[in-house]
């Protein structure tokens, strides 16, 4: 990793978009920070794309995305999108946002969420009968395409607990990742890449890959390393140094700052290049 003052200018002019996980990289001890919902609606002033993309549940999400500056927040790791229902598909300018008419879409058919979220309630009451200390996490009940179980927001469960947990899963048939606060667990092929290509088209009719170079992913922890490994302009806030050791793929670029700060220190950095 690279300190975000080596990203250079011109690829920091080039910047149309941004996507930005939110536990721990947005937010610091559970809360969006001042400094980082300025940062947010400094990116949108600028007339940036700005997309958050968690592994949250749809439910927790809803009151963000209707007070935040982003044009969508993808939950559930890539499963789910809340967005204005009167927003526009050929350009990343557009009026300003009604975010009293907020609505959801989904990457999977009523009928297929149905069954899974059926499947999935057995494997997480299994994980909390078989693994001592493992319990779900306290946003359960907003979940529609997923499962998580809490390994440190408020319960703290070792390696080898987590380790048991995302086995459980995976022997389960599910896709399994560890966030830095849950692990969490789907039936599908969708994952934070999937949803952020899925989301670009929704919004502007466009393909993320052809613009690849135009967009930055920022994150913090393990289940953001397949965008750290897809994106070129990738960031990590610094407190990505806890996951390190366990990371296949590093971003290319990291903040000085930890969580909140070290966004708005990557605003400033693509805002000051575009002066």
């Amino acid at each position: 990793m690279q300190p975000l003052a080596l990203w250079p200018s011109l690829a920091r002019q080039s910047i149309v978009g941004l996507l930005t996980d939110i536990d721990d990289t947005l937010t610091t001890e559970g809360a969006i920070t001042s400094d980082a919902l300025q940062a947010l609606g400094e990116l949108k002033a600028a007339g940036l794309a700005v997309i958050a993309i968690t592994g949250r549940p749809v439910g927790w999400s809803e009151p963000f995305a209707a007070s935040w500056p982003v044009d969508s927040i993808v939950a559930e790791n890539g499963a789910v999108a809340l967005l204005p229902r009167d927003i526009g598909k050929n350009s990343l300018e557009r009026p300003p946002i009604q975010r009293e008419k907020l609505s959801k879409i989904y990457q999977q058919d009523a009928a297929t969420r149905a069954a899974n979220y059926a499947r999935m309630q057995q494997v997480l009451a299994d994980i909390e009968a078989r693994v001592p200390g493992a319990r779900r996490a306290t946003d359960s009940p907003g979940r529609e395409t997923d499962i998580a179980i809490d390994h440190s927001e408020f319960t703290q469960l070792p390696p080898a607990a987590i380790a048991q947990c995302v086995a459980i899963m995976q022997a389960a048939g599910m896709t399994a990742t560890v966030s830095s606060i849950h692990i969490n667990g789907w039936y599908g092929a969708h994952n934070k890449l999937e949803g952020a290509r899925w989301i670009v088209r929704e919004l502007f009719g466009r393909d993320l890959d052809e613009e690849l170079a135009r967009w930055v992913y920022v994150g913090d922890s393990t289940n953001d390393q397949l965008m750290f490994e897809h994106f070129g302009n990738s960031v990590g806030v610094a407190n990505i140094a806890r996951f390190v050791p366990q990371l296949a793929h590093l971003p290319r670029y990291v903040t000085r700052g930890e969580r909140g700060a070290g966004f708005a220190e990557l605003a400033r950095a693509i805002l000051a290049a575009r002066a």
